[in-house]
């Protein structure tokens, strides 16, 4: 019986290194074929080639737009009120607690209410959707409608990445709102400023580019969301438990992703003076 092989410890890691840098390699590639697959199912939609399935559209509209609204207005409300108490905390030692509206204000709408819902959406829905998409595999419902003449990419993935796109601008306002709402309150009650006060500041440091930005970023975070939960939903191979690795490792990937293009997001506007 010939000896197993066993790599040299001083070696492991960097044998790790490029199987994560391989494997990183294979999901770009993986994400950009399923873009080019939305795309061409999107123009067959628009050119009218090819019916958009209004009735799936609608329901995963419902699914992952609306039915998130409550626990991201949630979270947003308990996490504008948390950032607003710290910086009170602050900005007293320079005299200068009102500038916390300012601070509300860019914040919420610009970085924290959209990176919210994504991150929100990543978990909730994202990982439904790699779910749904690896039991399909798993019953190889894909291979079906192939032999139907039907489009799995225009049937299945093109109505859940509309309803990202489409959607997530609303959760992303919602939860600048709802974040907005916490920071009213906690300014009241433990920074002493009155909702006139802060209301009336507010209209002096609100601006519409902050809302631009965070409405702009939204898009395409979520198709980002979308395209990595049906890559890892692909990936699945007839087994329970490679549906549940795939539904994590999307989790993971799409809070990673969502994390560093807002970061990006961030440098570019900063960088064009938006």
């Amino acid at each position: 019986m010939p000896p197993q092989h066993t790599d040299n410890f001083l070696i492991a890691p960097f044998i790790a290194l490029g199987r994560t840098v391989i494997d990183a390699s294979k999901d770009v590639v993986s994400v950009n074929a399923t873009q080019g697959h939305l795309i061409g199912a999107f123009w067959r939609t628009a050119t009218f080639q090819s019916p958009l399935r209004l009735a799936s559209f609608v329901e995963q509209f419902e699914q992952i737009i609306l039915r998130a609204i409550p626990i991201v207005a949630l979270i947003s409300l308990v996490v504008g009120a948390i950032i607003t108490q710290q910086t009170i905390l602050q900005l007293r030692n320079f005299g200068a607690a009102i500038l916390v509206v300012d601070l509300a204000a860019i914040l919420m709408f610009r970085e924290i209410g959209v990176l919210l819902a994504a991150i929100m959406v990543a978990g909730r829905s994202g990982s439904a959707i790699t779910a749904e998409i690896g039991s399909m595999r798993i019953r190889e419902e894909f291979d079906a409608l192939r032999v139907m003449g039907v489009d799995p990419y225009q049937a299945l993935l093109l109505p859940r990445a509309l309803a990202l796109i489409v959607g997530l601008p609303l959760l992303a306002f919602v939860g600048s709102m709802a974040g907005l709402a916490g920071a009213i309150l906690v300014a009241k009650a433990y920074g002493g400023i009155p909702i006139e006060v802060f209301v009336i500041r507010l209209q002096d440091a609100m601006t519409i580019t902050s809302v631009a930005v965070g409405l702009l970023k939204s898009p395409f975070m979520g198709l980002l969301i979308g395209l990595i939960a049906s890559v890892e939903g692909m990936k699945v191979q007839g087994s329970s438990e490679s549906l549940g690795r795939r539904t994590t490792s999307s989790v993971v990937k799409s809070i990673f992703v969502v994390i560093v293009a807002d970061g990006l997001f961030a440098i570019f506007f900063a960088a064009v003076g938006f």
